[in-house]
């Protein structure tokens, strides 16, 4: 079977040649860049990329563009901070001689994290897994602001890829790290919350942040990845508290508008 790399990018000039030299197996690499300033698209066309250019409609829509614009039916979806290890490439080049009626129809690949110097093993982050490798005729792209994911069709067969991880290289830093939790994740992830009608309360703000710590770091074992796991833990309570508060917000200022 014949396979596309897709990856989506938005200035990610430090990562897209070791994300692209890291899937250089497959027969196409194609990247789809939102608008980028820097050198990202001319860095993957130096690595034997197929490059094109559309503005940034959200994770789960540009990556179903990508999976539609590939050349094969085969995807491996990638993004520019993730690399796939020689073990996982070994598994990956395994099914490629593997006849078709054999094949599943995705994926799940255990995905592990990089952070503060170390490959984190608990919190909740590892083994990770994540659908990556699939048939596009069979699976799309969904989900409406954060945690996109591929969606497989009714009936279709799904297995885990034993034999090595996606390497996922995270944040860079600290401040990295609580400036995405302040500016992308806990304010999409409030924003989906309240499409999908959901709602909070004082009190559950009030428990949010020391149950997702206690969560991380006790029943996911982040305990066991000494003070990275620490700290893990309590971006996670963070991350909780802000998603919680910017929702009773929303609700706040909707009850408002209603009653003017």
């Amino acid at each position: 079977m014949k396979t596309t790399a897709t990856i989506i990018t938005f200035n990610e000039a430090e990562h897209i040649r070791e994300a692209c030299e890291s899937v250089s197996w497959a027969d196409e690499i194609l990247v789809v860049d939102a608008d980028s300033t820097d050198a990202t698209r001319e860095i993957a066309a130096a690595c034997g990329a197929r490059v094109l250019r559309r503005a940034w409609p959200g994770f789960a829509a540009q990556k179903q563009f990508a999976a539609e614009s590939a050349q094969h039916d085969w995807i491996f979806s990638l993004d520019a901070d993730e690399r796939v290890s020689p073990e996982l490439r070994a598994a990956v080049e395994d099914l490629l001689y593997t006849k078709d009626e054999e094949l599943a129809d995705g994926y799940r690949i255990a995905r592990r994290s990089f952070y503060m110097g170390r490959w984190i093993s608990g919190g909740g982050w590892y083994p990770d897994h994540q659908l990556r490798f699939y048939r596009r005729t069979r699976g799309r792209w969904v989900g409406a602001h954060v945690h996109e994911s591929v969606r497989m069709d009714e009936g279709t067969r799904v297995e885990t890829l034993r034999g090595g991880d996606l390497l996922h290289y995270t944040g860079r830093d600290a401040a990295y790290h609580h400036r995405m939790i302040g500016e992308r994740y806990a304010p999409l992830a409030a924003r989906q919350a309240f499409e999908a009608g959901k709602r909070t309360t004082p009190l559950r703000i009030a428990v949010s942040a020391p149950a997702a710590f206690a969560r991380s770091y006790i029943l996911k074992g982040g305990f066991r990845d000494g003070f990275p796991g620490y700290c893990i833990a309590r971006f996670a309570a963070h991350h909780a508290f802000l998603k919680n508060l910017l929702l009773w917000e929303m609700v706040q200022k909707q009850r408002s508008e209603v009653r003017e």
